[in-house]
């Protein structure tokens, strides 16, 4: 799959949104590239435009060869959507949701019978296969409507922010049925505004923020663009963000990031747990009050933060909206 400067505008009577601005993407056969971003980012569109459900207003994309906007009838028997809310009939069974959409997909009566069979085994469902969909907690029903993305044995398949509304543990096991999908071979374009959720699944990271691609590599890749390890501190009050900023450009290797929202400032530091006991005790000599300390591997909410200056979550809220 690949995106050549992919643009999209919403325009009203009163304001223009460019929800896409030049974006650029590149997904390998069998691999899962994670499109990571805060909620209003321009995830969303990406993946409606990639799946024919939307036409871009510039550039050009092809995926399991077909062109997104001249072949798009014959690219969506290839490809496989799963968005953010499951669109499953609640009134229906497992069984028969999966049977119509096997028939939408042009299978036969019995041919559709099999593969729902199929697929609620694979998906830990067989034994609620007969259960009204209301009945499903919301952990059933996103694995059903994963399933019914998989009726017709996808090419591709566009995974949109899976686990939103899930709890840790359905979270988890979505995790475990997506790293199925990759051990049988399955490409995916995963969406996600959980960093933790790019870092276990994701082969390429591809980060997106305002419309644009501002970063991508694998998890590694990008997490070293941030150092070693690092010293993070959350101070009791936002008035002492720039005395610590100060004292932390003395005393670590780096220069400080501070994020006024969370009241968090992060830095570069050598000299390990020796280093945090020095940063510790001249914190307490200047009167400093802190939340929270630590010394931590970088993670990709490290490198969100470099490079857009704020943190993820914060960036969602700011945003504040689901689709993007």
């Amino acid at each position: 799959m690949t995106a050549e400067g992919l643009t999209k505008i919403y325009r009203s009577r009163k304001s223009e949104v460019r929800a896409l601005d030049g974006v650029d993407l590149t997904v390998d056969e069998g691999t899962v590239l994670g499109l990571l971003g805060p909620n209003g980012a321009g995830k969303t569109t990406t993946v409606r435009i990639l799946a024919t459900l939307l036409k871009p207003d510039a550039g050009r994309a092809t995926v399991a060869g077909y062109d997104v906007v001249s072949q798009a009838d014959e690219l969506r028997s290839v490809i496989g959507l799963s968005g953010q809310y499951a669109a499953v009939d609640e009134n229906l069974t497992a069984r028969e949701n999966l049977w119509m959409f096997g028939r939408l997909y042009q299978l036969p009566s019995a041919d559709a019978t099999s593969r729902a069979g199929e697929l609620l085994e694979q998906f830990d469902l067989d034994e609620a296969a007969d259960r009204v969909v209301k009945t499903f907690s919301g952990g059933m029903r996103r694995r059903l409507d994963l399933a019914s993305a998989l009726i017709g044995r996808p090419r591709l398949l566009f995974l949109d922010e899976p686990t939103t509304g899930l709890d840790p543990r359905g979270r988890m096991g979505m995790w475990e049925v997506i790293r199925g999908l990759v051990r049988d071979g399955t490409t995916l374009l995963l969406t996600t505004q959980y960093l933790e959720e790019a870092d276990e699944l994701a082969d390429t990271i591809a980060v997106v923020d305002h419309g644009k691609i501002i970063a991508r590599g694998t998890a590694d890749q990008l997490k070293s663009q941030v150092g070693g390890e690092r010293i993070k501190v959350v101070v009791r009050e936002r008035d002492d963000i720039t005395r610590t900023v100060e004292l932390l450009a003395r005393d670590a290797a780096g220069t400080p990031s501070a994020d006024p929202h969370t009241r968090r400032i992060t830095v570069a530091a050598t000299g390990g747990a020796d280093r945090l006991i020095h940063v510790l005790r001249d914190l307490d000599n200047a009167g400093i009050k802190i939340d929270d300390i630590g010394l931590r591997r970088p993670t990709l909410d490290d490198v969100f933060l470099a490079i857009t200056g704020h943190a993820a979550e914060e960036a969602a809220a700011e945003n504040g909206e689901s689709k993007s």
